[in-house]
């Protein structure tokens, strides 16, 4: 009879890909469905991306590669990180891993013993802590809060660290909540991080393009040198470059950690697509002029989502930095009854009301490890956000 294996049991699966599948079969049974669960550009992947890639093809570059990625690109990722980041990295400190999640998975698994602690900051990306426990570690939440913008609060960082903590898994913008730290913010926690040795840092700088006003993004090890030895600064083409179908993350980091990381990918998915890898390395080397434009765009999006949420009763909805989400509070809702005799109990009563009443779907903030909350990602057209947020508004009106 089968069985998982006691490590699988410890994790649970994806509540993001959970909530988009309901929503695809929901819609594939006739209903109407609006939804904003994925965190996925409804860009394009530009034309000179898919040119570079078909070129590859045609030149024949289909066969294996070097297992962390082929040198054009790592040298590609090394003039991104000197020319945006003020970082310098040689190859050799440069991992190329078949998506951003496979290099967070990579890392703990080449670094994490059973009983190594790694912290945590809530609200987080759903994948961070079970790929913690899949490597056998054990992750440490540290809750933020809403009125200090969804930021690690020194003081909370400092008393969660304890002897065995291995790592600190950063995320700046953040998927959920859309926060960014400044570089005082960065400094702050770096402070923290230089009173305990033992402790790393893993940055994960997906959405660093995906910034708002007149913000200015930065990394730690950027922002404070002395972090560069036990710091692995990730990144990837998938939001910046609409590439998330192309699967390519990557990451800079110490050279014995890039190396322990390579050894992992090489008993288990060996190297990245080739076809990817070159389209990465155009879209790294070549125009980067429709970055800002489309980091308008979701601006405006941000802009209109927050809006119409504030205007829903019963919700609060801060204004975040950056990324194509944002986290309202649902607190105004909970204990109270919807049209047909529910009780909003928490906030996944909440996001299952939603999407049953007004064919809405939202991700609850359960799953992201700080209630009561839910995520929406505005990454879909103007028309669809104001259809989708007027559901909202009337769906919170309906509740007493």
């Amino acid at each position: 009879m089968f069985a998982e294996s006691a490590s699988l049991r410890r994790v649970k699966p994806s509540a993001t890909v959970a909530a988009s599948a309901k929503a695809r079969a929901l819609r594939a049974a006739g209903r109407d469905i609006i939804s904003l669960d994925a965190g996925e550009p409804d860009f394009d992947t530009p034309e000179n991306i898919k040119e570079a890639a078909i070129r590859a093809i045609r030149e024949g570059k289909t066969k294996y590669t070097d297992v962390d990625g082929i040198p054009e690109l790592k040298a590609a990722i090394c003039a991104k990180f000197a020319r945006e980041n003020g970082l310098t990295y040689k190859p050799s400190q440069v991992n190329v891993s078949p998506g951003g999640k496979p290099v967070i998975f990579n890392a703990m698994m080449a670094t994490l013993n059973p009983g190594d602690e790694v912290v945590i900051p809530t609200p987080y990306w759903v994948s961070y802590p079970d790929m913690v426990l899949l490597a056998g570690g054990e992750p440490v939440f540290v809750p933020t809060r809403a009125e200090n913008g969804f930021k690690v609060e020194p003081a909370a960082l400092e008393a969660a660290i304890t002897p065995r903590t291995r790592w600190l898994i950063l995320n700046s913008p953040s998927n959920p909540s859309g926060a960014a730290y400044t570089r005082a913010e960065l400094q702050a926690v770096a402070d923290v991080l230089l009173r305990h040795p033992q402790v790393w840092v893993l940055t994960d700088d997906m959405y660093e393009h995906l910034v708002y006003g007149d913000f200015a993004f930065t990394t730690i090890a950027q922002v404070e040198p002395a972090l560069y030895d036990r710091t692995l600064t990730m990144n990837g083409v998938s939001k910046a470059y609409a590439m998330t179908g192309w699967r390519i993350g990557y990451a800079a980091g110490p050279e014995p950690l890039i190396a322990a990381m390579r050894k992992v990918m090489s008993q288990s998915t060996s190297n990245p697509t080739s076809i990817s890898q070159w389209a990465a390395v155009e879209a790294l080397n070549g125009t980067q002029d429709f970055i800002g434009p489309n980091a308008k765009v979701f601006e405006g999006r941000r802009d209109l989502v927050v809006s119409m949420l504030n205007q829903a009763a019963g919700l609060k909805c801060p204004t975040p930095e950056g990324a194509f989400y944002v986290y309202p509070s649902c607190e105004g809702l909970i204990g109270k009854t919807t049209s047909d005799g529910k009780l909003i109990s928490n906030d996944q009563d909440f996001a299952v009301s939603l999407l049953e009443s007004e064919g809405v779907s939202v991700v609850f903030g359960e799953a992201f490890g700080l209630s009561p909350f839910f995520r929406i990602s505005y990454a879909t057209s103007n028309a669809l956000l104001e259809d989708a947020c007027t559901r909202i508004q009337r769906f919170c009106g309906s509740v007493k």
